[in-house]
C-alpha cells in the first residue's frame, strides 16, 4: 500500500508519507526541511519523535479489529545521530499485539542508511466511539 491520499493535521503539515503498510511492517518517509530543524540546523528531536509516533500509531491501527482505535499511552525515544535536512525513512514493526495494548518499535534512518533514532511506544486499544449528530454537522 502506498499513501496517495492527502494527509491532514500534523502528519500533513510535516509531510509524512506512508510508502508501504501491512499488519507486520509499516514504512514511511519524511523529507526534513526547515520546518523540522532546531536552532543548530539539525532535525529537532521532537520532529523525530512525532514522525515515529505517527508511524507507530498508523501501524497499531492496522492491528485492531473494526470498531476499535488506539492511542499512545507511553513512548520512549533514543536519538543516536544528528540528522540534517534530508529524506528520513521510518520503519515500524509490532513487538506485541494484545487485546488491550500494542507495543511497537519504530526505527528512523538517515539518507546514508545509518540508524538515527528509535522509539518504543505502547498504544492502548479502545472501542471507537460512535459519531454523534453534533460531530457529523461540525
Amino acid at each position: 500500500m502506498t499513501s496517495t491520499l492527502e494527509r491532514t493535521g500534523m502528519p500533513g503539515h510535516f509531510g509524512i508519507r506512508i510508502t508501504s503498510a501491512d499488519k507486520d511492517k509499516l514504512v514511511g518517509e519524511l523529507d526534513a526541511d526547515e520546518r523540522h530543524l532546531n536552532n543548530s540546523g539539525h532535525v529537532h528531536g521532537g520532529a523525530l519523535a512525532a514522525f515515529a509516533d505517527d508511524l507507530g500509531g498508523r501501524l497499531a491501527a492496522l492491528n485492531v479489529e473494526k470498531g476499535f482505535r488506539t492511542t499512545t499511552i507511553e513512548s520512549k525515544t533514543n536519538i543516536f545521530r544528528a540528522c540534517k535536512a534530508e529524506r528520513l525513512i521510518g520503519v515500524s514493526v509490532p513487538v506485541h499485539v494484545g487485546r488491550r495494548t500494542i507495543v511497537l518499535q519504530t526505527s528512523i534512518y538517515r539518507a546514508d542508511g545509518k540508524l538515527a533514532a528509535m522509539m518504543i511506544q505502547t498504544q492502548m486499544v479502545l472501542p471507537r466511539e460512535p459519531k454523534s449528530a453534533t460531530d457529523a454537522s461540525a
